[in-house]
């Protein structure tokens, strides 16, 4: 596995989404299941593990934690607050009170006395950044976070945040299929020094499978209210897959890989986190960081699928409005 920086640490170019190991898509693997996927990744180089309160409304966290609390110091952990689940239902609260509240809950169930990466999951609107990442600037100063990061906001937020406290990283959804970070954000993050962070780089599974079914999605699945994966987004999506798996097979590789090695050959200070609960995609996945794609490939394979040939927002109008990312016209 290949190494790249995000503030102090080195760890994989390509590290490991950890939420689908707990919910929103499809039913999650037992905890044992998902504890050896854990640790397996370990054995593949992975060294970035990326989890967040919300993720299970904590029983994520609940996993995460005891399973690699033995490699503790072989690993770069992240966590998220600012969106949290509250009697089953998801809430975004930016508040610093909430803030430190949700920093102690996830050290008890990491099982942890720092987190290595800690993101503002959602920027609460109602609560300007400044405020929100001071008091995570306080958590830096006591010691239970190492370094503070942003999830999906946008470049001109990023400045007044790293004003306040430096950013190590910025999350936000990034693939072939979303191109919103390269309007300002991936600039953003290379001028002030931080890592991208792309997470569903397979494009929640579209660019990974040939035989997606939306039909066949359960009924709690988070990609049954993406347009994207609606009537009539979906035919038309659809219909792009079998000239990105033939560019796949030209370049000696699966589509997930083929993904994967185009994020990572954007720029040098963008990191990969995919999600599975599969082991054998978990081994699929981290083999990207050996692919070097020739120009030509990655050109063609931005051809085929990007902001203008893909039909349909990310998100529903609802989720749009909690979200602080450019968004092309």
């Amino acid at each position: 596995m290949k190494t790249r920086k995000i503030g102090d640490f080195t760890v994989g170019e390509i590290g490991l989404g950890c939420m689908n190991l707990s919910h929103a898509y499809g039913h999650p693997p037992t905890p044992e299941k998902g504890a050896a996927l854990l640790r397996h990744a370990l054995d593949l180089g992975i060294t970035h593990f990326d989890t967040a309160a919300l993720y299970g409304f904590g029983r994520n966290e609940e996993l995460v934690g005891p399973a690699l609390k033995p490699f503790r110091d072989r690993i770069m952990l992240a966590s998220k607050c600012g969106m949290q689940g509250i009697d089953g239902v998801r809430v975004i609260d930016g508040r610093p009170g909430t803030i430190r509240q949700t920093l102690e809950a996830s050290l008890r169930r990491l099982q942890t006395d720092h987190i290595d990466l800690y993101y503002l999951h959602r920027w609460d609107k109602s609560v300007p950044i400044e405020d929100s990442i001071g008091e995570m600037a306080r958590m830096v100063e006591a010691g239970k976070i190492r370094a503070v990061g942003l999830s999906e906001i946008s470049a001109n937020t990023l400045k007044r945040a790293h004003a306040v406290h430096p950013i190590a990283a910025v999350q936000t959804e990034y693939s072939l299929w979303t191109r919103n970070p390269e309007i300002a954000v991936l600039d953003a993050c290379r001028e002030i020094g931080a890592a991208f962070i792309a997470f569903s780089p397979l494009a929640r599974g579209f660019l990974a499978s040939a035989d997606l079914d939306p039909q066949a999605f359960t009924q709690k699945d988070i990609r049954n209210g993406m347009p994207r994966f609606q009537a009539p987004h979906f035919l038309k999506n659809a219909e792009l897959l079998p000239a990105f798996h033939n560019l796949a097979k030209e370049a000696a590789c699966t589509p997930a890989q083929l993904s994967l090695a185009w994020l990572l050959r954007q720029a040098p200070h963008i990191h990969v986190i995919p999600g599975t609960t599969s082991l054998s995609h978990l081994e699929e996945n981290a083999s990207a960081s050996g692919i070097a794609l020739s120009s030509d490939i990655s050109r063609r394979a931005a051809r085929i699928i990007n902001q203008e040939t893909i039909s349909g927002p990310r998100y529903p109008a609802a989720t749009q409005t909690e979200i602080d990312t450019e968004e092309f016209g």
